[in-house]
């Protein structure tokens, strides 16, 4: 009986291996090409390098210094450390570990800063548009959210209008331990 399955698991293997190397082939296939045509006018279309963070100063470095020397414990694996940051850069609601906010004017509009008091780097980020108002209605808009470049204990948010064009938003981030 072993001299039976012999000969189909070796059908099998080969069968099994041609058509991973045809899927492969189909897959490359279907992609699609690497560089849009410029002709395509789609909505939210970035403009060129709109994708770099503002430049750390020297003062930015040292309060983001200041804020882990002046660190709480950070938070509890599998909590959450937040914030509620206004169009303006103002923090309005946060939790413990979040020292400070800001909104860089020296770049255009859309471009913050939050800063907490213990290391996010390797951390996962979530943002979304929106207000602390009674109503609770935010403007429509896109939202992206990164570690702050050099800054360990930093996240930067970009804010969008709903066309792609930089604007000042207000947001919510959440910070996942």
């Amino acid at each position: 009986m072993a001299t039976f399955f012999r000969p189909k698991a070796t059908v099998v293997a080969l069968a099994v291996l041609t058509l991973t190397l045809a899927g492969g082939g189909i897959a490359v296939a279907a992609q699609p090409s690497a560089k849009a045509p410029t002709s395509s006018a789609q909505p939210g279309a970035r403009q060129p390098g709109s994708g770099s963070q503002p430049p750390v100063t020297a003062a930015a470095a040292r309060r983001a210094q200041a804020a882990m020397r002046a660190s709480l414990a950070p938070p509890p694996a599998g909590t959450a450390a937040w914030a509620v940051v206004s169009a303006n850069g103002v923090l309005l609601q946060h939790s413990a570990n979040v020292v400070s906010a800001q909104r860089f004017t020296c770049c255009g509009a859309g471009q913050y800063e939050v800063i907490l008091d213990y290391d996010v780097h390797s951390k996962a980020f979530t943002a979304t548009i929106g207000t602390n108002d009674a109503a609770n209605v935010p403007p429509s808009g896109e939202v992206a959210v990164a570690p702050r470049y050099l800054i360990s204990n930093a996240v930067f948010v970009q804010t969008r209008s709903s066309s792609g064009n930089a604007a000042d938003r207000s947001f919510h981030l959440a910070i996942h331990n």
